[in-house]
């Protein structure tokens, strides 16, 4: 799908959708429960996915189909050893491509046989044991999630020992809160976590808080252009990317959080240096941000950012250089050249959502008209971004279903 945005600010107030997040994480708490409900859920392929792929696991299928989440494919491998299933997971888009090394690795170590290329199809046989685990912090996180997830199922105490210094913490917290709510204990220690075996996942009720990793794209327009109101989010929530309000602050805006509202106007806009190793997912917004920002804005540790949905290091800068952005790519960041406006033009889509509406973001704020491809990769985690986008005063027309 090929959608054309005609250059109008944004401004008033959005609701976010649930933090997809917290939904994988309580979805796969809840099954491994065998009750309770998770709500609310939205209408996002990676929801649809996970819910999917949970009842073919419960059913006893040989292939788990994870569409494009990495995430989910990533917590499901430990979760399905640790259960004794013998199944193949595959997935679609770029998915199959990204890597599972550090699974094909361990797992054996652990009474798993593993058969992959290093990626998807990725098949596993045999029941996971408890142990000792050593797994490196500074790669994915949700590498990490799997084993804390799955290890409280075993017949014995596990230990996890981090290898190197652990990155994307927030992500952790998130699981660690999820797994406390379904009455799942893990201990933090000096060296990683101390897992009890033979514990139960409990049925709750699980509430899902709204997504601070959207509220970035909307922050980012807020930054740029007039005052920008979000509505129900959490602010002492355990996701990582509620910094957002602290990087959009060094850029100069003007950032108020109070009663579950965030609200986001501009200033005096100027660069900044960005660590992004426990936010990532903000690189997108951010970047975009900085190309309105006269001068020189670095943003490093995002090297993990190359084995996304897309190399989002390498799909960001393709595009702010489509716009008329003078960009030069790090091996784990980039180095932005911000004039304080950037041109119109054909925005490459990558498939991946968060490249989508970040540019869409940039192009409502561009001199001239520009095109979003695959705009359809919203579908992947906020399939309304463009209702909502038009509903702040945007222009989005579909102008090809190609």
């Amino acid at each position: 799908m090929q959608v054309k945005i005609t250059p109008s600010p944004l401004a008033g107030t959005v609701q976010l959708p649930p933090s997809k997040s917290f939904a994988i994480r309580a979805l796969i708490c809840s099954a491994l429960a065998g009750g309770g409900s998770v709500a609310p859920l939205g209408t996002s392929a990676d929801i649809a996915a996970t819910v999917q792929a949970l009842a073919d696991l419960a059913a006893g299928r040989d292939e788990i189909f994870c569409n494009e989440s990495g995430s989910l494919v990533r917590f499901l491998i430990p979760v399905a050893a640790a259960l004794g299933k013998s199944v193949t997971f595959t997935g679609a888009g770029r998915l199959p491509r990204r890597p599972l090394d550090a699974f094909a690795t361990l797992l054996p170590q652990h009474g798993v046989q593993v058969q992959t290329d290093g990626g998807l199809p990725f098949s596993i046989t045999g029941k996971l044991r408890p142990g000792q685990y050593e797994i490196a912090g500074n790669v994915s996180s949700q590498y990490l999630t799997g084993l804390l997830l799955a290890l409280p199922l075993l017949d014995g105490d596990s230990a996890v020992l981090l290898t190197t210094e652990l990155e994307s913490k927030p992500y952790i917290d998130i699981t660690l809160q999820v797994m406390a709510a379904f009455g799942v204990q893990v201990r933090p220690t000096d060296f990683g976590y101390l897992v009890r075996g033979n514990q139960q996942y409990k049925p709750v009720d699980f509430t899902v808080e709204s997504d601070w990793s959207h509220a970035a794209f909307f922050m980012a327009a807020g930054t740029v252009g007039q005052e920008i109101e979000i509505a129900g989010l959490n602010p002492a929530s355990t996701q990582g990317d509620k910094a957002v309000c602290a990087m959009m602050e060094r850029f100069g805006a003007r950032v108020e959080v109070r009663d579950r509202i965030v609200r986001c106007c501009g200033g005096e806009l100027c660069p900044a240096e960005i660590d992004a190793r426990d936010i990532p997912d903000m690189v997108p917004a951010l970047a975009v941000t900085a190309a309105f920002a006269k001068g020189t804005t670095r943003i490093t540790g995002a090297g993990r950012l190359r084995f996304k949905e897309s190399d989002r290091l390498q799909s960001v800068a393709l595009n702010l250089r489509a716009m008329g952005v003078q960009v030069e790519e790090l091996p784990d960041g980039l180095v932005i050249h911000g004039t304080g406006a950037v041109q119109g033009g054909t925005v490459d889509g990558c498939n991946d959502h968060r490249i989508v509406m970040a540019f869409s973001v940039a192009a409502a704020y561009a001199a001239g008209d520009s095109v979003i491809k695959q705009a359809e990769s919203i579908n992947k985690t906020y399939p309304a971004f463009f209702e909502d986008f038009c509903a702040l005063g945007g222009k989005a027309d579909v102008i090809s279903n190609r």
